[in-house]
């Protein structure tokens, strides 16, 4: 019931990942990344404690491959769930347990992981790493270019309902997190449209975190 991408920005260091499902909130649940150690998705029947536990372990000194695979030994059900995880020298790994829903797969290249089950046929985690690889410039408009791939490739078996985009770069928090949790239109346009407005603003908020002074004003009431 979800397809999910995560990627690496070799030119800037920037993580991040685009996720969409026919399940609400998808990416409240789904979508972890931390910024200089990677970006992971957990989804299928979801188990959210296998993000942070990833990144951790990758914080540690693991490598994605290495994360996965301890992510395997220690979570509960494995066989139920999908992890995907990319680290900050752009290697990726992907868990793919047998009891992942309908018709599921993955596709993996340097600095781009994607999968997805309930899909409405195998070839869509490929074109969602094909779109990524392929788009040029910020690394949001290329994760918008994955899902958009995604959908234009099929998506899911049914209608989707929810999805999100998540970027982190350099703070501790993230520097982008867009998501629409419900919708009976199009959530893939609904983020989408919610970036193009975000992204000319995305450095002047994280100004005004690290230095209000220097940040410019927007024209809203009270900012001045």
């Amino acid at each position: 019931m979800t397809f999910s991408l995560v990627a690496r920005c070799p030119e800037t260091g920037m993580f991040g990942l685009v996720i969409s499902s026919s399940s609400p909130a998808v990416a409240a649940r789904c979508s972890f990344a931390r910024a200089g150690v990677g970006a992971v998705a957990t989804q299928n029947v979801t188990d959210p404690s296998l993000g942070p536990l990833a990144l951790d372990l990758m914080e540690g000194g693991l490598s994605a491959p290495e994360a996965i695979a301890e992510v395997q030994k220690r979570g509960t059900f494995i066989a139920y769930r999908q992890v995907l995880a990319v680290d900050a020298a752009g290697r990726t790994a992907i868990h793919s347990g047998p009891n992942s829903l309908g018709i599921w797969t993955q596709a993996q290249a340097e600095n781009a992981a994607s999968g997805g089950n309930l899909l409405a046929n195998d070839g869509v985690p490929q074109a969602m790493v094909d779109a990524y690889l392929e788009a040029t410039g910020h690394i949001g408009d290329r994760l918008i270019a994955a899902l958009r791939g995604a959908l234009a490739a099929g998506g899911e078996a049914g209608p989707v309902h929810s999805a999100g985009l998540k970027i982190v770069d350099k703070v501790s928090w993230p520097v982008a997190d867009l998501r629409c949790d419900w919708t009976d239109d199009c959530p893939i346009k609904a983020v989408a449209a919610a970036w193009e407005v975000y992204k000319p603003q995305l450095e002047a908020y994280v100004q005004r975190a690290l230095d209000p002074r220097e940040a410019p004003s927007y024209g809203v009431p009270g900012d001045e």
